[in-house]
């Protein structure tokens, strides 16, 4: 069917306007509507809803489900993937000028606490020879002497006099002010919170490289522990879903979460009281350290955190087991389709609704 299409933002760049373009006459001639293409590639309306509109570029994953769910070229469909993930290098730049690098308009001072002296001294220096040639003419009935015979005229109707006072004045409060600004950053630079480091990539091992204890508050990814994780249970929070994530070959289990933005997390926690977080640093999606998860008594479940309100995933006891007894495949965190509407509060999938299909997910494994 066809669709009445929003404008595509106008800052978009011509590669990613026509692949966006793409995406929407595929969709059109497939005659599918946003539900039947989120069923179809196990991505979400929402998901679908910024790719198709120009407000993110869709991700590779994504773009192999589609090309495996309907008919298209999928070679052109790649093609216009890449060029619209290349930045734009054509378009110029400016640079603002730093606060080491002097402007137009504001004066190049060496030492604000020491500009003031320099002025005082070059007066007084000046009165000096001023008093003294002064004298010699008085003396010798020169202009100064016909100067000291005139009535003498109040400092205030000197027009000269007030603006040199007034000029000196400005560069006072000039000064003044460049100090305390530069006093104001270093303090605020001084309070600011160091940002968390951001890890390089590491290579992910062939096979896991822990299982149980050994993989308690450890990274899935770096692991190894990522390659067969499951989604054992969801909970959606407004647009944002967290997960209950497992991998059966090291017996641990962790937090995800997709869909969010900065300062949104999900916390996983055990019977026994351990507990990993899985913030939003930057982007949409991330993941917690993991849990041991081999005894099959502890008790798991994750809540998920965001300015709509917060909500949690049912407890989930003996992990294996329900890995063994449900039909859940392995693959990355990925939003169950029609997420995105508000959640039912207490509202949990079940571990066979929690499954997804291998999918895309930079953050999240």
């Amino acid at each position: 069917m066809a669709s009445a299409w929003k404008e595509l933002p106008e800052e978009l760049s011509r590669p990613a306007r026509r692949l966006a373009e793409e995406l929407r006459a595929i969709k059109d001639t497939a005659g599918l509507s946003l539900a039947e293409l989120a069923t179809r590639t196990h991505y979400s309306r929402a998901s679908w809803e910024r790719w198709l509109n120009g407000k993110r570029v869709v991700t590779e994953q994504a773009l192999e489900a589609l090309v495996g769910a309907v008919e298209c070229d999928a070679a052109e469909l790649r093609r216009l993937w890449r060029l619209a993930l290349e930045p734009a290098a054509e378009e110029p730049t400016t640079e603002e000028p730093t606060a080491e690098e002097p402007t137009a308009d504001a004066p190049s001072v060496e030492e604000p606490g020491e500009a003031p002296v320099a002025v005082s001294a070059v007066t007084a220096a000046t009165a000096a020879t001023g008093e003294e040639s002064a004298a010699e003419e008085l003396l010798t009935g020169g202009p100064a002497a016909e100067e000291a015979d005139r009535p003498a005229v109040a400092w205030w109707r000197r027009p000269a006099v007030l603006f040199s006072g007034a000029a000196v004045l400005a560069l006072l409060l000039v000064l003044v002010g460049l100090r305390i600004t530069r006093h104001h950053d270093e303090a605020s630079a001084a309070d600011a919170p160091t940002p968390p480091a951001v890890p390089s990539a590491m290579p992910v091992p062939s096979e896991p490289v822990c299982q149980a204890l050994g993989c308690a508050h450890k990274n899935p990814q770096t692991t190894g522990c990522g390659k067969d994780a499951r989604t054992l249970q969801t909970q959606v929070i407004g647009k944002v879903v967290v997960y209950l994530r497992y991998s059966q070959t090291c017996q641990a289990a962790w937090a995800a979460i997709t869909e969010g933005e900065p300062k949104d997390y999900a916390v996983i926690t055990d019977s026994t009281g351990e507990s990993e977080t899985a913030l939003i640093h930057w982007g949409y999606d991330n993941y917690s350290m993991m849990l041991n998860a081999a005894d099959p008594g502890v008790g798991f479940q994750v809540c998920g955190f965001q300015p709509a309100g917060h909500d949690c995933t049912t407890t989930v006891v003996n992990l294996a087991s329900v890995v063994a007894s449900t039909p859940i495949p392995t693959g990355s965190a990925s939003p169950p389709p029609g997420a995105g509407a508000p959640a039912t509060p207490g509202g949990s999938a079940s571990p066979a609704q929690a499954a997804q299909s291998p999918s895309a997910s930079p953050s999240a494994p």
